[in-house]
Protein backbone atom coordinates (compact mmCIF):
# COMPACT_ATOMS: atom_id res chain seq x y z
CA UNK A 1 0.00 0.00 0.00
CA UNK A 2 1.21 3.85 -0.37
CA UNK A 3 0.22 7.04 0.89
CA UNK A 4 -0.35 10.29 -0.74
CA UNK A 5 -1.27 13.46 0.28
CA UNK A 6 -4.66 15.39 -1.11
CA UNK A 7 -5.87 19.17 -0.26
CA UNK A 8 -9.53 20.06 -1.35
CA UNK A 9 -8.83 23.87 -1.99
CA UNK A 10 -10.60 26.99 -1.28
CA UNK A 11 -12.97 27.11 -4.30
CA UNK A 12 -14.20 23.63 -4.15
CA UNK A 13 -15.01 24.10 -0.55
CA UNK A 14 -16.62 27.22 -0.95
CA UNK A 15 -18.62 25.47 -3.69
CA UNK A 16 -20.14 23.55 -1.15
CA UNK A 17 -18.20 20.14 -3.64
CA UNK A 18 -16.22 18.35 -0.59
CA UNK A 19 -18.87 15.98 0.25
CA UNK A 20 -18.95 15.04 -3.22
CA UNK A 21 -15.44 15.36 -3.85
CA UNK A 22 -14.76 12.84 -0.57
CA UNK A 23 -17.45 10.31 -2.09
CA UNK A 24 -15.54 10.01 -5.60
CA UNK A 25 -11.78 9.59 -3.54
CA UNK A 26 -13.80 6.60 -1.83
CA UNK A 27 -15.20 5.34 -4.55
CA UNK A 28 -12.23 4.99 -6.09
CA UNK A 29 -10.71 2.81 -3.41
CA UNK A 30 -8.96 5.13 -1.65
CA UNK A 31 -8.38 4.74 2.37
CA UNK A 32 -8.62 8.12 4.46
CA UNK A 33 -6.21 7.46 6.86
CA UNK A 34 -5.68 11.25 8.03
CA UNK A 35 -8.04 14.54 7.29
CA UNK A 36 -8.41 17.62 8.28
CA UNK A 37 -10.19 21.15 7.37
CA UNK A 38 -7.96 24.41 7.96
CA UNK A 39 -7.17 27.79 6.89
CA UNK A 40 -3.55 28.15 5.73
CA UNK A 41 -1.59 30.93 6.83
CA UNK A 42 0.21 32.98 4.31
CA UNK A 43 2.99 31.10 5.74
CA UNK A 44 1.67 28.03 5.87
CA UNK A 45 0.96 28.88 1.98
CA UNK A 46 4.26 29.79 1.03
CA UNK A 47 6.19 27.31 2.55
CA UNK A 48 4.01 24.38 1.40
CA UNK A 49 4.12 25.53 -2.12
CA UNK A 50 7.96 27.00 -1.78
CA UNK A 51 9.28 24.88 -4.23
CA UNK A 52 7.01 27.62 -6.84
CA UNK A 53 8.59 30.70 -5.14
CA UNK A 54 10.51 31.78 -8.37
CA UNK A 55 7.33 31.08 -10.41
CA UNK A 56 5.47 34.12 -11.76
CA UNK A 57 1.89 32.55 -10.51
CA UNK A 58 3.27 31.95 -6.60
CA UNK A 59 1.72 34.83 -5.17
CA UNK A 60 -1.35 35.03 -6.73
CA UNK A 61 -1.22 30.94 -5.41
CA UNK A 62 -0.74 32.03 -1.94
CA UNK A 63 -3.52 34.36 -1.97
CA UNK A 64 -6.03 31.61 -3.54
CA UNK A 65 -4.93 28.97 -1.20
CA UNK A 66 -5.20 31.48 1.94
CA UNK A 67 -9.06 32.93 1.17
CA UNK A 68 -10.64 30.17 2.92
CA UNK A 69 -11.03 26.51 4.40
CA UNK A 70 -9.27 23.82 2.71
CA UNK A 71 -9.59 19.92 3.65
CA UNK A 72 -6.12 18.08 3.89
CA UNK A 73 -5.87 14.20 3.81
CA UNK A 74 -3.70 11.56 3.35
CA UNK A 75 -5.02 8.87 0.97
CA UNK A 76 -3.89 5.24 0.90
CA UNK A 77 -4.29 2.63 -1.80
CA UNK A 78 -2.38 0.31 -4.32
CA UNK A 79 -0.07 2.72 -6.32
CA UNK A 80 -1.93 5.91 -4.49
CA UNK A 81 -0.04 8.16 -6.08
CA UNK A 82 -0.49 7.44 -9.63
CA UNK A 83 -4.39 6.49 -8.70
CA UNK A 84 -4.86 9.76 -7.07
CA UNK A 85 -3.48 12.22 -10.14
CA UNK A 86 -5.70 9.72 -12.25
CA UNK A 87 -8.27 10.74 -10.42
CA UNK A 88 -7.87 14.46 -9.68
CA UNK A 89 -7.50 14.64 -13.93
CA UNK A 90 -5.15 17.27 -15.75
CA UNK A 91 -3.92 20.24 -13.79
CA UNK A 92 -5.84 22.13 -16.96
CA UNK A 93 -9.30 21.57 -16.63
CA UNK A 94 -9.50 22.23 -19.97
CA UNK A 95 -7.34 19.25 -20.52
CA UNK A 96 -8.51 16.78 -18.33
CA UNK A 97 -10.35 13.67 -19.29
CA UNK A 98 -14.11 13.02 -18.94
CA UNK A 99 -14.86 11.68 -15.17
CA UNK A 100 -11.99 13.69 -13.56
CA UNK A 101 -12.62 15.58 -10.63
CA UNK A 102 -11.09 18.87 -12.13
CA UNK A 103 -13.01 18.15 -15.18
CA UNK A 104 -16.39 18.07 -13.42
CA UNK A 105 -15.33 20.95 -10.67
CA UNK A 106 -12.62 23.00 -11.18
CA UNK A 107 -12.74 26.67 -12.90
CA UNK A 108 -9.40 26.96 -14.59
CA UNK A 109 -5.89 26.00 -14.40
CA UNK A 110 -5.20 27.92 -10.99
CA UNK A 111 -8.66 27.43 -9.28
CA UNK A 112 -8.80 23.61 -10.14
CA UNK A 113 -10.13 22.45 -6.89
CA UNK A 114 -8.01 19.89 -5.20
CA UNK A 115 -4.00 18.88 -5.00
CA UNK A 116 -2.24 15.84 -4.93
CA UNK A 117 1.54 14.56 -4.83
CA UNK A 118 3.70 14.01 -7.65
CA UNK A 119 5.99 11.29 -6.49
CA UNK A 120 6.88 9.15 -3.00
CA UNK A 121 9.46 11.79 -1.92
CA UNK A 122 7.17 14.61 -2.33
CA UNK A 123 4.45 12.94 -1.05
CA UNK A 124 6.21 12.24 2.26
CA UNK A 125 7.41 15.86 2.74
CA UNK A 126 3.82 16.71 1.88
CA UNK A 127 2.13 14.56 4.45
CA UNK A 128 5.09 15.58 7.38
CA UNK A 129 4.03 19.36 6.69
CA UNK A 130 0.13 18.83 8.23
CA UNK A 131 0.33 15.55 9.58
CA UNK A 132 2.14 13.89 12.69
CA UNK A 133 2.40 10.36 13.03
CA UNK A 134 0.22 9.73 15.54
CA UNK A 135 -2.63 11.57 13.81
CA UNK A 136 -2.60 9.10 10.98
CA UNK A 137 -4.82 5.95 11.24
Amino acid sequence: MERTFAIIKPDAVAANQTGEILTIIQEAGFRVVGMKMKRLSRIEAEGFYAVHRERPFFASLVKFMTEGPVVVMVLEARDAIRKWRDTMGATNPANAAEGTIRKRFAQSIERNCVHGSDAPETAAVEIAFFFSTSELL
